[in-house]
């Protein structure tokens, strides 16, 4: 799997559990799973993404980590970009 498919596939979880569990489920009284559901949420899809992509592509997921990785030389502005893209 190459670093770019990596990377969607990991903020494309992210997104889908974390913010679907706020979006769905958030905190409507008595029925929705609240504030720490949500924070579980957006937390058990960034260690399984951790651990599932982590070794391929770094997980970054957010695009702050890649800016924090190009800034200390560890890559490329042109593969910050790719990342950001993905």
């Amino acid at each position: 799997m190459s670093k770019m498919i990596a990377e969607f596939i990991g903020t494309f979880t992210l997104v889908l559990f974390g913010c679907g569990a706020a979006v769905i489920a958030g905190a409507d009284g008595m029925t929705g799973i609240g504030l720490a559901g949500i924070s579980f949420a957006f937390g058990l899809a960034l260690i399984g993404m951790a651990y599932g992509i982590g070794p391929v592509s770094g997980c970054h997921i957010n695009p702050a980590v890649s800016l924090g990785a190009m800034l200390a030389g560890r890559m490329s502005p042109a593969e910050m970009i790719q990342y950001w893209i993905a």
